[in-house]
């Protein structure tokens, strides 16, 4: 039996379609070892100078019901939280503190998208629901700050500009639609080397003089 190739799945529980991605996750798991690594989509969005689609206003409904049927479609439980988007700093640096794993990562993304809370508003209960003390204080230690600040630098270093991002191989796969993509690749892994896909990478910018 093949080993598995590590891959790097960067996230934030605030994203509706990274949860879709983590239920859909194990179609890549014969063949890749998955690593979830806590980002912060905020930082991420003001590094590479792009907006989340909550902060568009004729994009955000639009999306939000996207969310909603695509999940329909799939037939994964999903609710939308008290409101959206919110602050993600202190559950991120909760997951990083823990280094959690995926069982740890998918309640977390369920509280939100499945129990339908925002873990600000009741932060000794999702405390609980990932089996901690309800006592958790929220992380401040530097250590775990300066960690969660890394990865979202790093994930900015490997191509990600918004999440779920699948970096496989030093090719980054943005979005829940781009699984399929990953197992063509998988199957095809001289696919970037192409000439179309060599092409496509960089065909010149008619905007820029």
């Amino acid at each position: 039996m093949s080993a598995k190739l590590p891959a790097t799945f960067y996230f934030d529980i605030v994203s509706p379609f990274a949860y879709l991605y983590i239920k859909q996750r194990k179609r890549l798991e014969a063949t890749l070892d998955i690593s979830p690594v806590p980002i912060l989509l905020g930082g991420l969005l003001r590094a590479t100078e792009n907006k989340g689609p909550g902060e568009i206003a004729a994009k955000r409904p639009h999306t939000y019901q996207f969310c909603v049927w695509q999940a329909e479609k799939l037939g994964i439980p999903f609710r939308f939280p008290e409101h959206h988007p919110f602050m993600t700093v202190a559950p991120q640096r909760l997951l990083v503190q823990m280094n959690a794993d995926w069982s740890m990562v998918e309640r977390a993304f369920d509280y939100i998208w499945l129990e339908g809370k925002d873990p600000n508003l009741s932060w000794s209960e999702f405390c609980s629901y990932l089996n901690l003390p309800a006592d958790t204080a929220k992380p401040d230690d530097v250590n775990v700050k300066a960690q969660l600040i890394a990865n979202t630098n790093l994930a900015k270093s490997q191509g990600a500009f918004g999440v779920p991002a699948l970096v496989v191989h030093e090719h980054c796969f943005w979005g829940v639609d781009t699984i399929d993509w990953v197992i063509d690749y998988l199957a095809r892994p001289g696919m970037f080397d192409e000439s179309s896909y060599a092409y496509a990478a960089k065909v010149p910018n008619g905007l820029i003089p």
